[in-house]
């Protein structure tokens, strides 16, 4: 048997974690049982689902390389084929109608389910078990004539020759339904696995309100698609050993569906931004430069650069890059009229004396060789007649040159500002900040 699985997105909003989450679980599965990976689009909601959201969703799979195999269905084009499916059912007795509630607004079709306890063995978490008192008959087709979920996702599952449906875990529910939904057609029920939720540090669901949470947010902040991808893929699901950082080709070689984790998925954006890091640090520079204009496009600064200096700050900056979007933090390199951050300031450069050491330091960077050896020298000659530790004086050389608490090293950074700019960026701080 080939395998095909699918992904069915409702494109009504924002793409989730979780659910891009379980696109790349089933892209995987696919991809290493050599079978197809399929979409299908549920745009039945007429209010919800737009061109907007149905752009979000194609442009998070193509972000996140996730290629799908066939032309996509979409499931607003089978209305008819759905509801014959209800009709047939209702002719064979597994379903009847009713105007449910009493209401007057029109008939349901309900679907009758069998009095006998459902079981099935689910891929991720074993073999579930239900009661038939507990599995109440539910609606397939509401009072105005459209098909529920549970209808056109079985129509359109079996339309596509679907053999295993990945999902997650709140639909455990809703496999016992559609198990006796496949009985009553005489259909073989596809194979079942239902993913762990991702939550967050407390263990409630993974949301907006814990950062990041849509694919479009984690691009915006200047992600590596494929350190999300890898981080993704791991988040609920183990090689087996202690590897982390993997390529795609061997998540796609190690992924098998028995070392899904059946327990909840904790989302830490810190671990994400630490492996984002290793990639981008393992970017070419040709790339890592081609990004970075990407995201500073539009920027003045960064726009009238030169193209040689350009590419220094580029190769300085790079280990310390964790997310794209840091670059926009690169000013300081370009431009005189950058931001001086306020705790920085307050920190490094509001406190007795500072003022003093900085404009000795003008005058002593003013008659040496401008490399890392001799600024380092001079550095520490300033502190020992300050009577501070060694390194100490950097934090405070640091904002004044740069307006930040971060950076690459200090001195490979004043020698690409070069004695210009840092003598007048330390005059300008003793000036304005010092007391």
């Amino acid at each position: 048997m080939s395998v095909r699985v699918r992904f069915a997105p409702s494109p009504t909003g924002n793409v989730h974690i979780g659910n891009i989450r379980t696109a790349i679980f089933n892209w995987l599965f696919a991809r290493h049982e050599g079978g197809k990976f399929l979409l299908r689009v549920e745009d039945t909601d007429r209010d919800r689902s737009t061109p907007e959201a149905l752009r979000a969703v194609l442009d998070a799979l193509n972000w996140l390389g996730l290629d799908y195999d066939e032309e996509p269905l979409y499931q607003s084009g089978r209305i008819e084929a759905h509801l014959a499916i209800a009709e047939k059912l209702v002719q064979d007795g597994h379903a009847y109608k009713e105007d449910k509630g009493g209401t007057g607004k029109g008939e349901c079709v309900i679907f009758k389910m069998p009095g006998k306890d459902a079981v099935y063995t689910d891929l991720v978490k074993g073999e579930l078990r239900k009661e038939a008192k507990d599995l109440k008959d539910f609606v397939i087709v509401r009072s105005d004539g459209t098909p529920t979920f549970h209808l056109a996702n079985i129509a359109d599952d079996i339309e596509m020759r679907i053999t295993h449906i990945i999902r997650g875990d709140d639909h455990v529910e809703n496999t016992f339904k559609h198990v006796a939904f496949y009985e009553a057609l005489g259909v073989t029920p596809p194979s079942y696995g239902h993913l762990p939720m991702i939550v967050n540090a407390q263990g409630k669901p993974y949301s907006k309100r814990d950062g990041a949470a849509f694919v479009g947010d984690f691009k915006e902040k200047g992600f590596h698609p494929d350190a999300l991808f890898n981080y993704l893929a791991l988040l609920g699901w183990s090689p087996g050993d202690d590897r982390e950082k993997m390529t795609r080709q061997e998540i796609i070689e190690a992924f098998t569906l028995d070392r899904v984790k059946s327990g909840p998925s904790q989302m830490d954006l810190t671990k994400l931004t630490h492996m984002n890091a290793e990639y981008v640090a393992e970017m070419t520079l040709d790339d890592f430069i081609a990004r970075m204009k990407d995201v500073l496009a539009g920027t003045e600064w960064a726009l009238n650069a030169d193209e040689s200096y350009f590419r220094k700050v580029a190769e300085l900056m790079q280990s310390r890059t964790h997310l794209y979007s840091y670059a926009s933090g690169w000013k300081y390199f370009f431009a005189d009229d950058f931001d001086y951050e306020e705790k920085p300031v307050n920190k490094g450069l509001k406190k007795d004396g500072v003022g003093q050491v900085l404009n000795n330091l003008v005058a002593a960077l003013e008659g040496i060789d401008f490399l890392t050896a001799e600024i380092e020298k001079v550095i520490h000659t300033a502190e020992v007649a300050a009577g501070v530790k060694q390194g100490k004086l950097n934090f405070s050389i640091r904002v004044a040159v740069t307006g930040c608490a971060t950076g690459a090293g200090l001195y490979e950074t004043m020698v690409l500002l070069g004695r210009e700019k840092v003598l007048k960026r330390l005059k300008y701080a003793a000036d304005n900040f010092c007391g």
